[in-house]
């Protein structure tokens, strides 16, 4: 896929298996949170028996406030869960649960992406050998990279997301996130009930690869980094009453507080014109990324991809009519996207 082929860094791979890779059940998100957990260890074989311990505990959390976490009817392994969340087995008796149903499809298809098993791995299953995974180097230097320590929360959105799309159990098309510009959340909003679900930055920053939008500088979503992003509009807010759904995700992009609103910053500016075609792309990410913000970016911007192109250019013609002043960024990263 474009999204790593185009900067083939392990950061990129991981990213692509957790924003692209299948969802029929949450498990992928619990594979990878128990991982990240993982990452200190001197050995790197896993047997279940352990794994088992951070997967079944991730899950059991996740269903306690979201009870759809497969597309499936029934599973054995997340009764199992539910039976421990309601005090009627005990966890060792989870654990034997976990190590026989838990992993069945999920490691095997872990490292697939659109149909295609990516080219790095992160582990081996040794399942039939070593009743267990074995950790690659490649995951042992991912957890030295500049970016790892975004990737828990990064994941905690997406599963967070995949979840609500699962809970409406409506039409695709009537599925449609919003952006709480207070609260910086991410919410959706049917039957006169708003349910919010994660923050706006954390579900942002892997599409970006964890990099500012304009000079493509690394940011973070950790609470407190002094690089924590900005969530701008790329159309500025006070284009709200001439712009289309300005308070849009499509329109939403993460940025370094430099470009957002330091000395010579973007501020009420219009982006360059060559930034539209970076937005075009990123919101195409969205796309590929099924449930709900594939489902809200169409919604917003159009059913294909040339009237994604056109609503873009239309909106800049508005934006440049109104506003008339460009900015373009001083790039002081490396290009991404």
């Amino acid at each position: 896929m474009e999204f790593y082929k185009v900067d083939p860094s392990l950061e990129n791979y991981w990213r692509s298996i957790i924003l692209f890779g299948n969802n029929v059940a949450s498990y992928k998100f619990a594979l990878a949170k128990s991982l990240y957990e993982l990452d200190k260890r001197p050995d790197d074989l896993v047997s279940l028996q352990e794994l088992a311990v951070p997967f079944s505990r991730n899950l059991c959390e996740h269903l306690k406030h979201s009870p759809k976490q497969i597309t499936a009817k029934s599973s054995q392994f997340l009764k199992a869960c539910n039976q421990f969340n309601n005090n009627e087995i005990s966890q060792d008796q989870l654990i034997d649960e976990t190590v026989k149903r838990g992993f069945n499809n999920v490691i095997t298809a872990f490292h697939t992406v659109n149909r295609e098993s990516i080219e790095k791995q992160f582990f081996i299953d040794e399942r039939k050998l070593n009743k267990g995974i074995r950790l690659t180097d490649n995951f042992f230097e991912l957890t030295e990279s500049e970016q790892y320590k975004n990737f828990s929360i990064e994941t905690e959105a997406r599963w967070r997301l995949v979840e609500e799309g699962w809970r409406l159990g409506v039409s695709r098309s009537l599925i449609s996130v919003h952006y709480d510009d207070v609260a910086k959340t991410l919410y959706t909003s049917s039957k006169a009930r708003r349910v919010d679900i994660t923050s706006c930055r954390d579900s942002l920053n892997g599409y970006q690869k964890g990099h500012c939008f304009y000079c493509h500088t690394p940011v973070s979503v950790e609470s407190g980094s002094s690089r924590l992003a900005d969530v701008d509009h790329f159309f500025p807010w006070r284009l709200n009453d001439t712009i289309s759904n300005v308070n849009g995700v499509w329109n939403l992009v993460l940025s370094c507080g430099e470009c957002n609103r330091g000395i010579g910053g973007k501020s009420s500016k219009v982006p360059d014109i060559s930034l539209l075609a970076r937005l075009h792309r990123r919101n195409e990410y969205f796309i590929n990324s099924h449930l709900p913000l594939r489902e809200t970016l169409i919604q917003q911007t159009g059913k294909n991809e040339q009237q994604r192109v056109s609503f873009l250019q239309q909106q800049y013609q508005i934006a440049k009519t109104e506003l008339i002043h460009e900015w373009k960024p001083k790039i002081r990263g490396v290009l991404t996207f």
